[in-house]
């Protein structure tokens, strides 16, 4: 791959850390002779907004079960676990989630997990991840990952990232994951691709192709969707991202110098104990500029490549979504409930009632979200779904139903 040389940054030589992790004894077969130098960031501190009243502010989309018996958080750290070693796996998300995350994800070391003290956007998460990379090894190669995605095909998307490991080793490129779109889609931001890139001297043929960005757009309307589909020269842009510790401390330090000085601060304060790191979060944090990772950095770099995502994914943005993997009757209502109905059609039916189920009965209703937990039930027009997050707000400002966000 022929791209701009970037020069590597001063990194100093990480002391043994004072945090002492502890394996857990788990690796499989899969497992043995992992790359100790290979790391998974996953961010999980978004808000419980458009799968309420499901997904709550302590458990929001990423901490509940949906689809199975495993959370969307647990099911992304199931994917990679056999990728690198497990306390390599980093969780970013907030203070007020911290512990279920924890809860969840007992395998983990509990300093992998991290909260920040206030929502600042997903590059102050990156710059805060590759901190508590940089804290562990200065050779690292690390993917930050979202936590809350729906991927059926975990093959697939296990090789395009192991690829996109590869890349990322030989090349200082940034790699992000662009999914092949499958439909004209006007929710998700897009990359247009360039020419297909040659594997780099040193690695054998890579099963995964990768381009040279383009560049990046913002959600589009349904021409300008129909457009980017009918080209092929778009992906949909996940924001999955892959790329060497030196090749993002680069970055930031060219693109956000000052989250790139903050950035170095963390590491050094992680290497030392995580109530130090805690500390200077505290106090440096809420002062961060709120930016999108895209924003500061991604639409601005000029080492960026696209890693063909050929796998099937979906970020399950809101309830309508979860008719594409619920089975539909023959009226096409989606229900995960004791169901009933007479001419009712196009509904979404959710019981996540933990106690005392009961049926759910619809007589001709029609393209509707129904919704039932222990303390609440919702109705809601389909098209009116992203209205969910105004409820959301409104429940909020009221002292009476505030215990309901």
């Amino acid at each position: 791959m022929k791209l701009p040389k970037i020069s590597k940054p001063s990194l100093p030589t990480p002391p043994t850390p004072v945090i002492r992790q502890k394996s857990t004894g788990k690796k499989t077969a899969q497992c043995e002779g992992l790359k100790a130098d290979r790391f998974v960031v996953i961010m999980a501190g978004g808000r419980g907004e458009r799968f309420w009243p499901v997904s709550r502010e302590k458990t929001p989309k990423q901490l509940i079960r949906l689809l199975g018996e495993r959370s969307f958080l647990q099911q992304a750290v199931d994917r990679v676990n056999t990728l690198v070693p497990i306390e390599n796996i980093l969780i970013i998300t907030n203070a007020v989630q911290a512990i279920e995350v924890r809860r969840q994800l007992p395998e983990l070391p509990n300093h992998n997990v991290v909260g920040e003290p206030v929502g600042r956007d997903t590059c102050a998460a990156v710059a805060l991840g590759t901190a508590l990379v940089g804290a562990r090894s200065s050779k690292a190669v690390m993917a930050v990952l979202p936590a809350d995605h729906v991927i059926p095909n975990e093959a697939k998307f296990c090789q395009v990232l192991t690829d996109a490991f590869e890349v990322a080793t030989h090349q200082p490129v940034i790699v992000t994951i662009g999914i092949q779109p499958s439909s004209p889609e006007t929710g998700y931001g897009y990359i247009q691709t360039a020419n297909v890139l040659p594997t780099p001297k040193g690695l054998k043929a890579l099963k995964t192709l990768f381009f040279r960005a383009e560049r990046f757009v913002e959600k589009p309307n349904l021409e300008t969707a129909e457009g980017y589909l009918a080209s092929g020269n778009y992906r949909w842009n996940a924001g999955m991202f892959v790329w060497s510790l030196a090749t993002i401390s680069e970055a930031l330090a060219e693109y956000q110098p000052e989250l790139g000085e903050a950035c170095q601060r963390w590491a050094i304060a992680a290497r030392h104990s995580s109530n130090k790191l805690t500390l200077i979060l505290q106090k440096e944090y809420p002062e961060i500029r709120k930016i999108s990772v895209d924003f500061a950095l991604m639409e601005k770099a000029k080492n960026v490549v696209v890693a063909d995502g050929s796998f099937d994914w979906d970020d399950l943005g809101a309830w309508p979504a979860l008719a594409r993997h619920v089975t539909q009757d023959s009226q096409g209502n989606a229900a995960v409930a004791d169901f009933i109905h007479i001419d009712a059609s196009g509904n979404i039916i959710f019981d996540g009632r933990t106690q005392g189920r009961t049926p759910v009965a619809l007589v001709g209703v029609k393209d509707c979200i129904i919704v039932l937990t222990d303390d609440v039930m919702m109705v809601a027009a389909k098209s009116e779904a992203q209205k969910i997050k105004d409820l959301v707000k409104k429940l909020a400002a009221d002292p009476k139903r505030s215990g309901l966000v």
